[in-house]
Protein backbone atom coordinates (compact mmCIF):
# COMPACT_ATOMS: atom_id res chain seq x y z
CA UNK A 1 0.00 0.00 0.00
CA UNK A 2 2.82 2.30 0.99
CA UNK A 3 4.57 1.60 -2.08
CA UNK A 4 1.65 2.29 -4.06
CA UNK A 5 1.30 5.47 -2.44
CA UNK A 6 4.97 6.63 -3.33
CA UNK A 7 4.34 5.88 -6.92
CA UNK A 8 1.14 8.06 -7.12
CA UNK A 9 3.18 10.77 -5.86
CA UNK A 10 6.27 9.86 -7.87
CA UNK A 11 4.01 10.28 -10.67
CA UNK A 12 2.53 13.79 -9.76
CA UNK A 13 6.13 14.78 -8.70
CA UNK A 14 7.10 13.92 -12.89
CA UNK A 15 3.96 15.53 -14.15
CA UNK A 16 4.15 18.51 -11.92
CA UNK A 17 7.62 19.00 -13.58
CA UNK A 18 7.43 18.31 -16.75
CA UNK A 19 4.21 20.89 -16.57
CA UNK A 20 6.62 23.68 -15.11
CA UNK A 21 9.35 22.61 -17.71
CA UNK A 22 6.84 23.38 -20.67
CA UNK A 23 5.51 26.76 -18.94
CA UNK A 24 9.45 28.00 -18.65
CA UNK A 25 9.92 26.77 -22.25
CA UNK A 26 6.87 28.71 -23.34
CA UNK A 27 7.72 31.99 -20.99
CA UNK A 28 11.18 31.47 -22.99
CA UNK A 29 9.84 31.21 -25.93
CA UNK A 30 7.57 33.64 -25.95
CA UNK A 31 10.28 36.29 -24.54
CA UNK A 32 12.16 35.21 -27.51
CA UNK A 33 9.41 36.93 -29.68
CA UNK A 34 8.54 39.51 -27.59
CA UNK A 35 12.57 41.22 -27.93
CA UNK A 36 12.81 39.79 -31.66
CA UNK A 37 9.63 42.10 -32.58
CA UNK A 38 11.23 44.69 -30.38
CA UNK A 39 14.76 44.35 -32.20
CA UNK A 40 12.74 44.15 -35.75
CA UNK A 41 10.88 47.62 -34.85
CA UNK A 42 14.11 49.07 -32.81
CA UNK A 43 17.58 49.06 -34.16
CA UNK A 44 20.33 49.06 -31.49
CA UNK A 45 21.92 46.32 -29.46
CA UNK A 46 25.31 48.20 -30.49
CA UNK A 47 27.21 46.81 -27.33
CA UNK A 48 26.19 43.13 -28.58
CA UNK A 49 26.59 44.29 -32.82
CA UNK A 50 30.25 45.66 -31.97
CA UNK A 51 31.40 42.42 -30.83
CA UNK A 52 28.87 40.07 -32.82
CA UNK A 53 30.11 41.48 -35.87
CA UNK A 54 33.77 41.62 -34.61
CA UNK A 55 34.00 38.02 -33.34
CA UNK A 56 32.08 36.79 -36.77
CA UNK A 57 34.50 38.81 -39.30
CA UNK A 58 37.43 36.73 -37.67
CA UNK A 59 35.89 33.23 -37.64
CA UNK A 60 34.44 33.49 -40.79
CA UNK A 61 37.08 35.61 -42.77
CA UNK A 62 40.44 35.32 -40.69
CA UNK A 63 39.94 39.15 -39.56
CA UNK A 64 40.80 40.41 -36.67
CA UNK A 65 38.08 41.95 -34.07
CA UNK A 66 40.64 44.75 -32.93
CA UNK A 67 41.39 45.91 -36.60
CA UNK A 68 41.25 48.62 -38.54
CA UNK A 69 39.05 46.92 -41.24
CA UNK A 70 36.88 45.50 -38.76
CA UNK A 71 36.10 48.30 -37.03
CA UNK A 72 34.78 49.65 -40.10
CA UNK A 73 32.65 47.21 -40.96
CA UNK A 74 30.75 47.62 -37.74
CA UNK A 75 30.69 51.32 -38.13
CA UNK A 76 29.39 50.91 -41.58
CA UNK A 77 26.58 48.52 -40.14
CA UNK A 78 25.39 51.07 -37.33
CA UNK A 79 26.42 54.68 -39.22
CA UNK A 80 26.37 53.41 -42.90
CA UNK A 81 29.79 55.29 -43.51
CA UNK A 82 33.00 55.24 -41.27
CA UNK A 83 32.69 56.89 -37.90
CA UNK A 84 33.19 60.70 -38.27
CA UNK A 85 35.07 62.99 -35.93
CA UNK A 86 33.09 63.05 -33.09
CA UNK A 87 31.25 59.70 -33.34
CA UNK A 88 31.72 56.75 -31.17
CA UNK A 89 34.40 54.51 -33.24
CA UNK A 90 32.58 51.10 -31.88
CA UNK A 91 35.60 49.30 -31.92
CA UNK A 92 36.42 46.16 -30.02
CA UNK A 93 37.75 46.34 -26.37
CA UNK A 94 37.30 43.16 -24.72
CA UNK A 95 40.01 40.11 -24.28
CA UNK A 96 39.29 37.65 -26.81
CA UNK A 97 38.93 35.14 -24.85
CA UNK A 98 35.20 36.69 -24.53
CA UNK A 99 34.33 34.51 -27.34
CA UNK A 100 33.58 32.09 -24.62
CA UNK A 101 30.36 33.98 -24.20
CA UNK A 102 29.77 35.30 -27.62
CA UNK A 103 30.65 32.26 -29.45
CA UNK A 104 27.17 30.42 -29.46
CA UNK A 105 25.44 33.66 -30.99
CA UNK A 106 28.17 33.92 -33.74
CA UNK A 107 26.07 31.05 -34.97
CA UNK A 108 23.34 32.94 -35.86
CA UNK A 109 23.54 35.15 -38.97
CA UNK A 110 20.53 37.13 -38.59
CA UNK A 111 21.24 40.14 -36.36
CA UNK A 112 18.01 40.86 -35.65
CA UNK A 113 17.55 37.31 -33.77
CA UNK A 114 21.01 36.87 -32.21
CA UNK A 115 20.20 40.02 -30.26
CA UNK A 116 16.67 38.71 -28.65
CA UNK A 117 17.98 35.97 -27.88
CA UNK A 118 21.13 37.49 -26.31
CA UNK A 119 18.59 39.74 -24.73
CA UNK A 120 16.70 37.15 -23.27
CA UNK A 121 19.67 36.06 -21.68
CA UNK A 122 20.67 39.50 -20.14
CA UNK A 123 16.79 40.01 -18.69
CA UNK A 124 17.10 36.20 -17.44
CA UNK A 125 20.42 37.35 -15.96
CA UNK A 126 18.98 40.75 -14.34
CA UNK A 127 16.38 38.21 -12.70
CA UNK A 128 19.66 36.09 -11.69
CA UNK A 129 21.01 38.31 -9.89
CA UNK A 130 18.08 39.59 -7.99
CA UNK A 131 17.58 36.01 -6.35
CA UNK A 132 20.74 35.58 -5.94
CA UNK A 133 21.62 38.97 -3.66
CA UNK A 134 18.85 38.01 -1.96
CA UNK A 135 19.88 35.11 -0.93
CA UNK A 136 23.49 36.15 -0.47
CA UNK A 137 22.39 38.47 2.13
CA UNK A 138 19.93 35.84 3.48
CA UNK A 139 16.81 38.49 3.38
CA UNK A 140 13.41 37.47 3.72
CA UNK A 141 11.34 39.82 2.49
CA UNK A 142 7.51 39.71 1.94
CA UNK A 143 6.35 38.59 -1.16
CA UNK A 144 5.47 41.84 -2.56
CA UNK A 145 8.58 43.13 -1.42
CA UNK A 146 9.90 39.98 -3.96
CA UNK A 147 7.78 41.10 -6.95
CA UNK A 148 8.27 44.28 -6.62
CA UNK A 149 12.03 44.44 -6.47
CA UNK A 150 11.97 42.00 -9.61
CA UNK A 151 9.95 44.37 -11.56
CA UNK A 152 12.23 47.19 -10.40
CA UNK A 153 15.37 45.30 -11.32
CA UNK A 154 13.84 44.42 -14.89
CA UNK A 155 12.90 48.01 -15.77
CA UNK A 156 14.81 50.45 -13.84
CA UNK A 157 17.10 53.20 -15.99
CA UNK A 158 20.67 50.96 -15.52
CA UNK A 159 19.15 47.58 -16.31
CA UNK A 160 16.60 47.96 -18.79
CA UNK A 161 18.84 50.78 -21.01
CA UNK A 162 21.82 47.84 -20.36
CA UNK A 163 19.58 45.18 -22.09
CA UNK A 164 18.47 47.50 -24.83
CA UNK A 165 21.83 47.58 -25.49
CA UNK A 166 23.10 44.37 -25.07
CA UNK A 167 25.94 45.46 -23.03
CA UNK A 168 27.28 42.04 -21.03
CA UNK A 169 28.08 43.93 -17.95
CA UNK A 170 24.84 41.85 -17.00
CA UNK A 171 26.39 38.60 -16.72
CA UNK A 172 29.44 40.45 -15.23
CA UNK A 173 27.42 41.16 -12.32
CA UNK A 174 25.70 38.04 -11.76
CA UNK A 175 29.55 36.55 -12.08
CA UNK A 176 30.69 39.01 -9.21
CA UNK A 177 27.12 38.13 -6.91
CA UNK A 178 28.35 34.40 -7.27
CA UNK A 179 31.98 35.24 -6.27
CA UNK A 180 30.67 36.71 -3.44
CA UNK A 181 28.34 33.39 -2.48
CA UNK A 182 31.33 31.28 -3.28
CA UNK A 183 33.64 33.17 -0.61
CA UNK A 184 30.71 33.56 1.50
CA UNK A 185 30.06 29.24 1.50
CA UNK A 186 33.90 28.34 1.06
CA UNK A 187 34.18 26.96 -2.54
CA UNK A 188 37.37 28.88 -2.85
CA UNK A 189 38.36 27.28 -6.09
CA UNK A 190 34.84 28.03 -7.67
CA UNK A 191 35.13 31.81 -6.97
CA UNK A 192 38.45 31.79 -8.55
CA UNK A 193 37.57 30.52 -11.46
CA UNK A 194 34.36 33.18 -11.92
CA UNK A 195 36.29 35.88 -11.13
CA UNK A 196 38.76 35.36 -13.76
CA UNK A 197 35.54 35.07 -15.85
CA UNK A 198 34.46 38.16 -14.98
CA UNK A 199 37.99 39.63 -16.47
CA UNK A 200 35.69 39.24 -19.97
CA UNK A 201 34.99 43.37 -19.02
CA UNK A 202 38.41 44.08 -16.83
CA UNK A 203 37.39 47.79 -16.22
CA UNK A 204 34.08 47.20 -14.68
CA UNK A 205 35.69 44.91 -11.98
CA UNK A 206 39.98 45.52 -11.37
CA UNK A 207 39.39 47.47 -8.06
CA UNK A 208 36.65 44.59 -7.28
CA UNK A 209 39.29 41.89 -7.68
CA UNK A 210 42.37 43.25 -5.67
CA UNK A 211 39.79 43.56 -2.88
CA UNK A 212 39.02 39.71 -3.04
CA UNK A 213 43.09 39.33 -3.37
CA UNK A 214 43.46 41.44 -0.04
CA UNK A 215 40.86 39.85 1.88
CA UNK A 216 42.08 36.30 0.00
CA UNK A 217 45.65 37.24 1.24
CA UNK A 218 44.79 38.44 4.95
CA UNK A 219 42.48 35.24 5.34
CA UNK A 220 45.02 32.79 4.27
CA UNK A 221 42.40 31.84 1.17
CA UNK A 222 45.24 31.64 -1.45
CA UNK A 223 43.25 29.24 -3.33
CA UNK A 224 40.96 31.80 -4.59
CA UNK A 225 44.41 33.61 -6.31
CA UNK A 226 45.50 30.54 -7.48
CA UNK A 227 42.67 29.29 -9.32
CA UNK A 228 41.85 32.77 -10.74
CA UNK A 229 45.31 32.80 -12.53
CA UNK A 230 44.73 29.17 -13.25
CA UNK A 231 41.43 29.90 -14.87
CA UNK A 232 42.68 34.04 -16.25
CA UNK A 233 46.17 31.44 -18.03
CA UNK A 234 43.64 28.71 -19.18
CA UNK A 235 41.44 31.88 -21.01
CA UNK A 236 44.53 33.70 -22.35
CA UNK A 237 46.06 30.23 -23.79
CA UNK A 238 42.82 29.63 -25.52
CA UNK A 239 42.58 33.12 -26.55
CA UNK A 240 46.66 33.00 -28.03
CA UNK A 241 45.54 29.56 -30.18
CA UNK A 242 43.14 32.26 -32.40
CA UNK A 243 45.24 35.00 -32.20
CA UNK A 244 48.96 34.76 -31.05
CA UNK A 245 49.37 38.33 -30.48
CA UNK A 246 45.77 39.58 -29.46
CA UNK A 247 47.34 41.00 -25.98
CA UNK A 248 49.02 43.79 -27.59
CA UNK A 249 46.50 44.34 -29.71
CA UNK A 250 43.85 44.38 -27.04
CA UNK A 251 45.96 46.82 -25.41
CA UNK A 252 46.36 49.24 -28.06
CA UNK A 253 42.10 49.38 -28.12
CA UNK A 254 42.26 49.84 -24.42
CA UNK A 255 44.41 52.97 -24.90
CA UNK A 256 42.30 53.91 -27.63
CA UNK A 257 39.40 53.85 -25.66
CA UNK A 258 39.10 56.79 -23.82
CA UNK A 259 39.72 58.77 -27.05
CA UNK A 260 36.49 58.47 -28.79
CA UNK A 261 34.23 57.29 -25.20
CA UNK A 262 32.30 59.99 -23.61
CA UNK A 263 32.88 60.94 -20.31
CA UNK A 264 33.39 57.81 -17.84
CA UNK A 265 35.83 58.68 -15.02
CA UNK A 266 34.80 61.53 -12.52
CA UNK A 267 37.56 63.90 -13.97
CA UNK A 268 36.46 63.68 -17.52
CA UNK A 269 32.77 64.26 -16.34
CA UNK A 270 33.43 67.21 -14.37
CA UNK A 271 35.63 68.57 -16.91
CA UNK A 272 32.39 68.54 -18.99
CA UNK A 273 30.39 70.57 -16.69
CA UNK A 274 32.96 73.25 -15.96
CA UNK A 275 35.82 73.54 -18.60
CA UNK A 276 38.10 75.80 -16.61
CA UNK A 277 38.62 74.18 -13.26
CA UNK A 278 35.93 71.11 -13.13
CA UNK A 279 39.37 68.36 -14.10
CA UNK A 280 40.74 69.00 -10.77
CA UNK A 281 37.56 68.79 -8.92
CA UNK A 282 37.01 65.57 -10.67
CA UNK A 283 40.62 64.43 -9.32
CA UNK A 284 40.36 65.38 -5.63
CA UNK A 285 36.67 63.48 -5.63
CA UNK A 286 38.37 60.24 -6.99
CA UNK A 287 41.72 60.45 -4.62
CA UNK A 288 38.93 60.79 -1.77
CA UNK A 289 36.91 57.96 -2.88
CA UNK A 290 40.88 55.75 -3.47
CA UNK A 291 41.27 56.65 0.21
CA UNK A 292 37.82 55.89 1.55
CA UNK A 293 37.98 52.25 -0.39
CA UNK A 294 41.55 51.53 1.63
CA UNK A 295 40.84 52.90 4.94
CA UNK A 296 37.21 50.41 4.78
CA UNK A 297 39.22 47.64 3.23
CA UNK A 298 41.92 47.75 5.98
CA UNK A 299 39.44 48.14 8.52
CA UNK A 300 37.55 44.98 7.19
CA UNK A 301 40.01 42.73 7.09
CA UNK A 302 39.40 40.83 10.57
CA UNK A 303 35.56 42.06 10.13
CA UNK A 304 33.34 39.22 10.23
CA UNK A 305 31.11 37.80 6.89
CA UNK A 306 28.84 40.85 6.98
CA UNK A 307 31.53 43.05 7.55
CA UNK A 308 33.29 41.66 4.22
CA UNK A 309 30.35 41.71 2.10
CA UNK A 310 29.01 45.83 3.12
CA UNK A 311 32.86 46.55 1.80
CA UNK A 312 32.44 44.07 -0.82
CA UNK A 313 29.34 46.54 -1.97
CA UNK A 314 30.99 49.62 -1.29
CA UNK A 315 33.55 48.62 -3.44
CA UNK A 316 31.48 47.62 -6.35
CA UNK A 317 30.05 51.28 -6.31
CA UNK A 318 33.12 53.32 -5.16
CA UNK A 319 35.39 51.48 -8.17
CA UNK A 320 32.87 52.78 -11.06
CA UNK A 321 34.96 56.25 -9.50
CA UNK A 322 38.31 54.89 -9.09
CA UNK A 323 39.80 56.59 -12.27
CA UNK A 324 39.42 53.95 -14.43
CA UNK A 325 37.58 54.37 -17.47
CA UNK A 326 33.78 53.05 -16.58
CA UNK A 327 30.52 54.33 -17.98
CA UNK A 328 27.01 54.68 -16.43
CA UNK A 329 25.71 51.64 -18.15
CA UNK A 330 28.23 49.54 -15.87
CA UNK A 331 26.27 50.01 -12.92
CA UNK A 332 23.47 47.52 -12.76
CA UNK A 333 27.09 45.62 -11.35
CA UNK A 334 25.81 48.05 -8.09
CA UNK A 335 22.64 46.26 -7.52
CA UNK A 336 23.82 44.33 -4.68
CA UNK A 337 24.73 47.32 -2.69
CA UNK A 338 21.12 47.72 -3.10
CA UNK A 339 19.66 44.51 -1.91
CA UNK A 340 21.84 44.64 0.89
CA UNK A 341 20.73 48.51 1.87
CA UNK A 342 16.87 47.30 1.49
CA UNK A 343 17.84 43.91 3.61
CA UNK A 344 19.51 45.75 6.52
CA UNK A 345 16.14 48.41 6.51
CA UNK A 346 14.29 45.46 6.84
CA UNK A 347 16.02 44.16 9.89
CA UNK A 348 15.92 47.46 11.46
CA UNK A 349 12.38 49.11 11.12
CA UNK A 350 10.56 45.91 10.36
CA UNK A 351 7.24 46.46 8.40
CA UNK A 352 7.90 50.27 8.48
CA UNK A 353 11.02 49.35 6.44
CA UNK A 354 8.65 47.96 3.86
CA UNK A 355 7.03 51.50 3.29
CA UNK A 356 11.40 52.85 2.92
CA UNK A 357 12.00 50.35 0.58
CA UNK A 358 9.08 50.94 -1.52
CA UNK A 359 9.79 54.59 -1.37
CA UNK A 360 13.76 54.77 -2.25
CA UNK A 361 12.60 52.44 -5.26
CA UNK A 362 9.62 54.37 -6.41
CA UNK A 363 12.11 57.63 -6.45
CA UNK A 364 15.23 55.97 -8.24
CA UNK A 365 13.23 54.35 -10.71
CA UNK A 366 11.41 57.57 -11.64
CA UNK A 367 13.74 59.56 -10.38
CA UNK A 368 16.52 57.74 -13.17
CA UNK A 369 14.61 57.87 -16.23
CA UNK A 370 13.41 61.26 -15.78
CA UNK A 371 16.57 62.57 -14.97
CA UNK A 372 17.98 60.80 -18.24
CA UNK A 373 14.66 61.84 -20.33
CA UNK A 374 15.16 65.53 -19.24
CA UNK A 375 19.22 65.84 -20.39
CA UNK A 376 19.01 63.21 -23.13
CA UNK A 377 20.49 64.66 -26.04
CA UNK A 378 19.65 63.76 -29.69
CA UNK A 379 22.69 63.76 -31.69
CA UNK A 380 23.19 60.82 -34.40
CA UNK A 381 22.35 58.25 -31.85
CA UNK A 382 20.65 59.68 -28.39
CA UNK A 383 23.66 60.37 -25.65
CA UNK A 384 22.86 60.57 -22.15
CA UNK A 385 23.97 62.99 -20.19
CA UNK A 386 27.45 62.65 -18.21
CA UNK A 387 24.52 63.73 -15.16
CA UNK A 388 24.10 59.98 -14.77
CA UNK A 389 27.49 58.66 -13.86
CA UNK A 390 27.04 60.79 -10.91
CA UNK A 391 23.20 60.15 -9.41
CA UNK A 392 23.49 56.32 -8.51
CA UNK A 393 27.02 55.74 -6.82
CA UNK A 394 26.63 58.69 -4.41
CA UNK A 395 23.08 57.88 -3.92
CA UNK A 396 24.54 54.04 -2.94
CA UNK A 397 27.33 55.71 -1.14
CA UNK A 398 24.94 57.58 1.28
CA UNK A 399 22.94 54.83 1.77
CA UNK A 400 25.67 52.36 2.66
CA UNK A 401 27.11 54.69 4.97
CA UNK A 402 23.75 55.08 6.85
CA UNK A 403 23.16 51.28 7.25
CA UNK A 404 26.71 51.15 7.93
CA UNK A 405 26.42 50.50 11.87
CA UNK A 406 23.79 48.08 11.76
CA UNK A 407 26.53 45.84 9.76
CA UNK A 408 29.47 47.02 11.97
CA UNK A 409 27.93 46.44 15.35
CA UNK A 410 24.07 44.45 14.97
CA UNK A 411 21.25 45.69 16.91
CA UNK A 412 21.66 42.55 19.41
CA UNK A 413 25.18 43.72 20.28
CA UNK A 414 23.96 47.53 20.67
CA UNK A 415 21.42 46.36 22.76
CA UNK A 416 23.71 43.77 25.19
CA UNK A 417 25.73 46.54 25.76
CA UNK A 418 23.20 49.07 27.03
CA UNK A 419 22.13 46.04 29.17
CA UNK A 420 25.15 45.54 30.37
CA UNK A 421 26.17 49.25 31.10
CA UNK A 422 22.56 49.35 32.97
CA UNK A 423 23.53 46.36 35.42
CA UNK A 424 26.58 47.80 36.35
Amino acid sequence: MEKQVNDVKNVRRSRSGIIVGLLVVLAIGLLVLGNYLYARQNPGGTDFLVHWIGLRLFFQQGISPYSDQAALAIQNAVYGHAAAPGQHELRVAYPLYSVVIFGPFLLINNFDLARSIWMTLLEFGVIATTYFSIRLFSWKPRRGIIIGLLIFSLFWYHALRTVVNGNVVILIGLGLVGVLLALKNGFDELAGVLLALTTIKPQAVLVFILLVFFWAITHKRGKIILWFFIALGILIAFASLLIPDWIIQNIREVIRYTSYNPPGTLQTVFQSFWPSFGSRVGIALTVLVIAMLLVEWWLSRKGDTDRFMWTACLTLVCSQWAGIQSDAGNFIIMFPALVLIFKIITERWKKRGDVIIWGIMILLFFGLWVVFLATLQHLDQPVQSPIMFLILPAALILMLYWVKWWVVKPPSVWYDEIASQQQR
